[in-house]
């Protein structure tokens, strides 16, 4: 199937810059949303306390019920709808997890009838300690990064024939991380260290195709972290595993471009500039590109749609993923990858 006919020749490398500027906003944009939110609003699996979901036969407001647990002196208590309004249900976060199991959720149900008049019905409730929700966050950065330099290993032995020098530069990196990590350095700072450390290496090495290739992905996860602390959504295990789905799926789109280029290149006799290559091995790619994000995305925004609250949040980071993942195998890896080219073929 084919959606748009192969001799197309749209100038998609002509447009970087302002591919550049676009991703630079919103670049800025999940900054500030960062730094304005303190960071992602994490859910109970990183922050650590308990969250109750509670259902009711009749309409009660967030306020009064705010008030009538009050008197169980929760820490940072926080009550908020769920779902439809008519559904006249409400999610319950709070940080201390003092009483536990069913003994929590009994003295939430007593409050909540002694202070509304209202018996709820507990639909769902989740407890982690703050020491579990630690040890989680620390792992979920780590499985990202692991990810990520083990998809720079493939890409530099599979374009550029480069198994044995990317796999000494991604082991001395996670040897450097998991022997930093020992010394309770923070995971964040660490691993960004350790990813701009990778691009200074891939960059003097000409590692061009990982380099290309882990920019874009960098540019995925971050812009949707981005978004999600601008919208203030919960990020939690379900997001991570979000994630390294988008992953996954932006490389499998910039694999595709980059294996057209590297068979362009080859079958090039004549001294063929190099944007001209990338711009035709970019449209001759495009039919599927666009074919596999539509398919996705259909499938995608009928679970945003269809799937209920408790999926919403996964659902929506994987439309933001493919969205972004489908333009940066264009507009951010690609171009990385030209760049790296013209500077070594000057050389």
């Amino acid at each position: 199937m084919q959606l748009i006919k192969s001799d197309i020749n749209i100038d998609f490398l002509g447009k970087r810059k302002i591919a550049f500027v676009f991703s630079a906003i919103l670049i800025i944009a999940s900054i500030t949303g960062l730094i304005v939110n303190k960071g992602p609003n994490y859910g109970i699996d990183f922050a650590g306390g308990a969250l109750i979901q509670v259902k009711f036969t009749q309409d009660v407001s967030t306020a009064k019920l705010r008030d009538s647990l009050s008197g169980l002196n929760f820490k940072d208590l926080s009550v908020q709808d769920f779902g439809e309004p008519q559904a006249h249900e409400f999610l319950i976060r709070t940080a201390s997890i003092d009483t536990v199991g069913s003994g929590l959720s009994q003295s939430v149900s007593s409050a909540i009838l002694q202070g509304t008049g209202l018996t709820p019905e507990i639909r769902r409730m989740e407890m982690v300690g703050p020491q579990v929700g630690d040890d989680l966050k620390k792992q979920a950065l780590l499985a990202i990064f692991y990810s990520l330099l083990f998809i720079t290993i493939y890409i530099s032995g599979r374009f550029e024939l480069k198994w044995i020098l990317s796999g000494v530069t991604a082991g001395a990196l996670m040897a450097a991380v998991y022997f930093l990590s020992v010394f309770n350095v923070s995971m964040p700072i660490l691993i960004t260290g350790a990813l701009v450390v990778s691009l200074i290496l891939f960059w003097r090495l000409r590692l061009k195709f990982a380099m290309g290739a882990l920019i874009a992905l960098i540019h995925d996860v971050f812009i949707t972290v981005g978004i999600f602390c601008i919208l203030n959504l919960d990020f939690s295990l379900p997001i991570i595993a979000a994630l390294l789905t988008i992953i996954g799926y932006s490389l499998n789109d910039t694999i595709i471009v980059f294996d057209r280029i590297r068979e362009n290149i080859k079958g090039e006799t004549a001294k063929v500039a190099f944007p001209e290559i990338f711009n035709k091995s970019i449209n001759q790619t495009l039919s599927r590109t666009i074919l596999t994000s539509v398919t996705t995305l259909i499938v995608l925004l009928s679970l945003f749609f269809l799937g209920g609250e408790i999926i919403h949040n996964f659902a929506f980071a994987m439309i933001v993923g493919v969205l972004i993942g489908t333009y940066s195998s264009i507009f951010v890896a690609s171009p990385i990858v030209l760049a790296v080219s013209v500077k070594g073929q000057k050389k």
